[in-house]
């Protein structure tokens, strides 16, 4: 199981793996949240890392009761 840590000082999500972090970033504004940037490391990529992270980010997000945006491609498949 993947192991997801909030750093809302650092206004990201991060997933810790042998080949280094994996992030997904945001900007909070007021109500309104923007998820930006997904990264997972080229070697850790194909193991549900940046599910994991934008699954933690959308449940944080709406339990906040955040208006949520993505200008991330990949963040934007979840909110269709």
């Amino acid at each position: 199981m993947t192991h997801v840590i909030h750093l809302p000082d650092r206004d990201c999500f991060k997933v810790e793996t042998e080949h280094g972090d994996a992030f997904l970033q945001y900007l909070l504004e007021h109500n309104q949240i923007n998820f930006y940037r997904t990264f997972v490391p080229e070697n850790a990529r194909g193991q549900g890392i940046a599910e994991a992270l934008v699954k933690a980010g959308l449940e944080w997000a709406k339990d906040n009761d955040f208006e949520i945006e993505a200008s991330c491609w990949y963040v934007a498949k979840f909110l269709k």
